[in-house]
């Protein structure tokens, strides 16, 4: 939400994810990217658009990579992709596109796991310790059709259907449970049967918009569905027994006892209708309401099937007044039903489909232009949702609510003609409320979320070389829960990147050198892969990239 978000006739509590097509035009375009990195990954990417007729245009690209990673593992990819564009008048535009992923021979890193309330022994980068097989094979396909028409009379129709499929042919999970302070622990891997999830979905919104004066009116008619398959379970274990940081792990010989796989079919379709209201000057209103009807079926094993359900409505309103010039007050209110997805890779119900959740935002606060090249951005919220965690048992489920509220702020914009900053903050008071709690099972601090988030970056073009602009990236991170009864924390941490953009000219063509170091200072730390479940950092990373015009 916030302001960011005013202007959607539809908004989620938790953000607006708003993604656009690259249209291809009527110029004729040829492009490569090439990159490498210190730890030997390395990419090339080639793009083109092709005008086919004064109304048809083509545009695709490839791209191949080696992807090597913190953890010294390695894999390939290779990605394609296409997209056509029709515009038969002005106002009316149709788009179809194809694009496919792959990724092969990519292995998998190990995830820590200790038997109490302590950090994993500080295991090395850039070491792995197998099993070097299997690796991971996986394809992910997205295809699909969008149209724009705007007719007289300010009507206007949207429209779009899209498929998309991750078809997992080999995965598992690299676990190191119960892991002692001297690096000693057993290692386990959870290896996945083919998997598949597919997602089949459209949406329609006609609009009409009119003129009062200085008032623009906008009313939305929205309606989307959606069905999505997925296939998952049947995991292998193999426990390879006690392990030692370090000590390498044979690869592992087929063939695997798979067990039997659990079906979920959801099906949602979506209606509503909002407002959009902005008066010149003055301010702006929007707001809207949206039936939803959501279907989750889960087909166990040698179990009765089990059907979830919800039909709520949803709500959502927010508007701006223009105070002065200078100065906008915001604020807004939002309901939403969010999909949970599935139990995390080291729960003991790994893979276990979760019912969809209902959710709440509201948020207020001030924009202020401070110049007409920097503004600052200033607010409060509230997020309410129900809280998913390991219990006890490493059972993942629900455990209680969740608030997040806090404040947020940021500045972007020119500070001077060659120096420009984006930075911003959250200051954060999260908290679990429940029985869990009340019982004293569950911590009142979140896993992972910490109560301060900073960042901020500055772009400076030195005066003494055209085409230079320098950069500098700080990112920190206060202290945040890392297990459900609030033992153990991660610690603050303060990453700093930098780099260097130089535009010139190649071979006549526009041309851009890249150069970046990510994590400058070298600094050691974890990321959590749930509840008391640990993997690395990477390490200082620099990285060479160029891109042009062919």
């Amino acid at each position: 939400m916030g302001l960011s978000a005013q202007g959607f006739p539809f908004p989620a509590p938790t953000g607006v994810v708003d993604y656009s097509l690259r249209k291809p035009g009527q110029e004729r375009i040829l492009s490569a990217f090439a990159s490498i990195d210190t730890y030997s990954s390395a990419s090339l990417e080639v793009d083109a658009v092709v005008p086919l007729s004064p109304t048809l245009s083509l545009g695709g690209g490839f791209g191949v990579y080696r992807n090597a990673f913190y953890n010294a593992t390695e894999g390939n990819q290779h990605v394609e992709g296409l997209n056509l564009r029709w515009s038969p008048r002005p106002g009316v535009e149709v788009q179809s596109f194809w694009s496919q992923s792959d990724i092969y021979d990519d292995e998998f890193g190990l995830i820590y796991v200790p038997a109490g309330a302590f950090l994993p022994p500080n295991p090395p980068r850039r070491r792995f310790f197998g099993p070097g097989r299997p690796k991971y094979r996986s394809t992910a396909r997205l295809f699909g059709t969008t149209a724009d028409a705007s007719f007289g009379a300010g009507w206007r129709v949207q429209g779009g259907l899209f498929y998309s499929e991750f078809d997992d042919r080999s995965t598992a999970t690299n676990l190191l449970l119960g892991l002692q302070p001297d690096g000693t622990g057993r290692q386990t891997i959870l290896l996945d049967p083919p998997t598949k999830l597919a997602s089949t979905s459209g949406e329609l919104r006609v609009s009409k918009s009119f003129r009062e004066g200085p008032r623009l009116h906008i009313v939305h008619a929205n309606g989307r569905a959606r069905h999505r398959p997925d296939r998952f379970g049947g995991f292998a274990r193999i426990d390879l027994g006690p392990v030692r940081i370090g000590r390498p792990i044979a690869p592992l010989q087929a063939p695997f006892a798979f067990g039997p796989q659990t079906n979920n079919v959801i099906d949602q379709w979506t209606a509503g209708l909002a407002y959009e209201g902005r008066w010149a000057g003055v301010g702006e209103l929007s707001f809207g309401v949206q039936k939803t009807d959501y279907k989750k079926r889960i087909e166990r094993p040698s179990l009765p099937a089990v059907v979830d359900r919800a039909d709520p409505w949803l709500y959502n309103v927010a508007g701006a007044v223009q105070i002065t010039d200078a100065l906008v007050a915001y604020g807004g209110y939002t309901t939403g039903l969010e999909e949970s997805g599935v139990a995390p890779e080291n729960a003991a119900n790994r893979d276990e489909a979760l019912p969809a959740i209902e959710t709440s935002q509201r948020d207020a606060g001030l924009r202020w232009a401070v110049t007409p090249q920097l503004r600052v951005v200033a607010g409060v919220f509230d997020v309410r949702k129900p809280y998913f965690n390991l219990d006890e048992r490493n059972v993942f489920r629900l455990l209680g609510d969740v608030k997040h509220q806090g404040i947020e702020a940021s500045v972007a914009g020119a500070i001077t003609p060659r120096l420009n900053i984006v930075a911003g903050g959250v200051f954060m008071r999260p908290r679990v409320t429940g029985e869990g709690v009340r019982l004293g099972r569950v911590g009142r601090l979140p896993i992972g979320q910490p109560a301060r988030n900073l960042q901020g970056n500055l772009d400076w073009r030195p005066p003494w070389l055209d085409g230079l602009s320098l950069e500098t990236n700080v990112t920190h991170l206060s202290r945040r829960a890392a297990r459900l009864d609030n033992r153990l924390f991660l610690p603050n941490r303060t990453l700093v990147d930098v780099g260097a953009r130089y535009r010139f000219k190649l071979a006549g063509n526009d041309a851009t050198l890249r150069v970046r170091v990510t994590n400058l200072f070298n600094v050691y730390d974890f990321d959590l892969r749930g509840a008391g479940a640990f993997d690395l950092i990477a390490g200082r990373v620099a990285f060479l990239s160029l891109a042009t015009e062919l």
